[in-house]
């Protein structure tokens, strides 16, 4: 497994990854109608939302054999917007890898995150912290998530 910088022809990959990720990670932790409601469309508007965000942000790819099989992104003010790793490379190290990366890439005073409750464990273990909970609604479908913080 190797990291390199995002490139925008991983797009495909990574929304493929995102989805799969959900579906047979987090549904641990949350309903099926959940789970629909946070993937939502893969539509233009999404993907070229996501295209955007992902080219603005420091984003890097875990590769296995040259195939996406974690990708993370944060921005400069050290909000790590996605962190994601495929349901069969978890617990490998890949995605403590990729926020460490980041994190020594960003040079921010701290760094914060929205983690679901699936990952809430794992940056917990990275040092970060819940500030608070919070209720997200997307498509109309509350989700559960947490404000979490971690001083540089």
């Amino acid at each position: 497994m190797h990291l390199r910088a995002y490139q925008p022809t991983d797009l495909t990959a990574v929304r493929t990854l995102f989805r799969d990720t959900v579906e047979r990670v987090n549904w641990r932790d949350y309903s099926p109608e959940q789970l629909q409601a946070w993937i939502g469309p893969d539509d233009v508007t999404t993907r070229a939302a996501w295209q955007t965000t992902l080219c603005r942000h420091r984003t890097l790819v875990a590769l296995d054999a040259e195939r996406v099989v974690g990708f993370a992104d944060m921005s400069e003010a050290g909000y790590l917007d996605r962190l994601y790793v495929a349901a069969t490379h978890q617990r490998q190290g890949i995605a403590r890898a990729l926020v460490l990366t980041l994190e020594q890439m960003t040079p921010a005073a701290s760094y914060t995150t929205l983690a679901s409750i699936t990952a809430r464990p794992f940056f917990e273990r990275q040092g970060y912290r819940v500030v608070r909970e919070n209720q997200v609604t997307r498509a109309g479908v509350a989700l559960t998530n947490f404000a979490m913080h971690k001083d540089n």
